[in-house]
């Protein structure tokens, strides 16, 4: 048998009520929360994965071609270097005196 019990009644209408505002409220704050966050972290310089990408392909692009501009350096060095010594080694050539002097 069910009895009408009408205080008991309005009490659990009164809870689900609360409990449906509660739920929204918690909705509604967590949405502000994450539009919060979102302009915090929109104010931010970052920059996207793509973009990070490029770059950094770019850099390593960079250092390839300094070590071989290195490589380059240190090889024409090697032989400016020993350009002087060979010409030390060689005998200098008399100079031939001009035809008619």
């Amino acid at each position: 048998m069910q009895s009408d019990n009408r205080i008991f009644d309005d009490f659990v209408k009164f809870v689900n009520g609360a409990a449906g505002t509660m739920a929204g409220m918690a909705r509604e704050g967590e949405g502000a929360a994450r539009e919060r966050f979102k302009s915090f972290v929109g104010g931010m310089d970052f920059v996207a994965r793509d973009e990070f990408e490029a770059v950094k392909a770019m850099a390593v692009a960079a250092r390839d071609e300094n070590d071989a501009l290195r490589a380059r350096i240190e090889a024409l060095e090697a032989k400016l270097a020993a350009a002087p010594a060979a010409a030390a080694a060689k005998p200098a050539k008399p100079k031939k005196a001009a035809p008619g002097v």
